[in-house]
């Protein structure tokens, strides 16, 4: 299998706090891998480094085969590596068609209004664009909301949207923080049909997730976090039966979520 992403030493400190210690992982060419643990183990906290929201303390990342340990966010987007966010990020006020389009702007531009306005200006003079962001939309399932404003789409929809935005940048890897969040039983279906629709075309996925049915329907592997720390890897079967795994996020119960 071929390397895309591996941490070495990862370690992130907010003043006093340790958030992310010393944390090594690997991520092959078309995995989908997930990264579990409960509140506050430091799982979003490693995803803003590898995306570059945050500069590591110590340690560094390297991605298909270069140290992007020091690049800002927009930096490490051009080199493959979009995001979905715990909480959706997406521009109310533009359409559903024009959110998407302001992915696909020239993203060496860092301010968030110069994109509204190259999105705008794209959605009238490029056609080429725009027929990529249909399909895009039509890909992720929402595409006759195109002209909708996106403050008007029901919540399931609008991670779908970010989800479809994300794409737009061509990414090799994919982080995705808990895209099943706040979804009813039939919705989260559907999500885990899409994620795995996205790994199919060749995208690398490293999924943070609470529920276990996800988690389990979904990756490859785990690499699982308690208080910033890395105490388990491997495949699914082998960390669910962890006694670690068990007591620290389960409790015991095997069949609950965290």
């Amino acid at each position: 299998m071929t390397e895309l992403l591996h941490t070495e030493g990862l370690t992130k400190y907010f003043g006093g706090l340790c958030a992310v210690n010393n944390v090594t992982f690997t991520i092959n060419s078309g995995e989908i891998v997930g990264l579990i643990g409960p509140n506050g183990a430091g799982k979003t906290t490693l995803i803003n480094l590898i995306s570059g929201a945050f500069a590591p303390s110590r340690g560094r990342i390297r991605f298909d085969g270069q140290d992007i340990s020091a690049l800002k966010a927009h930096r490490v987007n051009n080199r493959g590596v979009a995001r979905t966010f715990q909480v959706v990020r997406i521009f109310a006020k533009l359409t559903v068609l024009e959110n998407v389009m302001a992915a696909l702007v020239d993203r060496r531009v860092k301010g968030p209004w110069r994109l509204v306005a190259e999105a705008l200006w794209a959605r009238r003079s490029a056609p080429a664009e725009n027929r990529k962001a249909d399909d895009l939309l039509r890909f992720v399932g929402i595409h006759h909301y195109r002209d909708e404003l996106a403050e008007n789409l029901p919540y399931a929809l609008a991670k779908r949207l970010e989800i479809a935005r994300a794409l737009a940048t061509g990414p090799k890897l994919l982080l995705l923080d808990e895209p099943s969040s706040g979804l009813n039983p039939a919705e989260m279906v559907g999500q885990i049909d899409l994620i795995k629709a996205i790994n199919n075309r060749g995208i690398t996925i490293l999924i943070i997730e609470h529920v276990m049915k996800v988690i389990m329907g979904i990756s490859h592997r785990l690499v699982v976090l308690q208080y910033g720390e890395k105490i388990a890897e491997g495949v699914p079967e082998s960390v669910y039966s962890d006694a670690k795994v068990v007591e620290a996020y389960l409790g015991g119960d095997a069949d609950a979520t965290y």
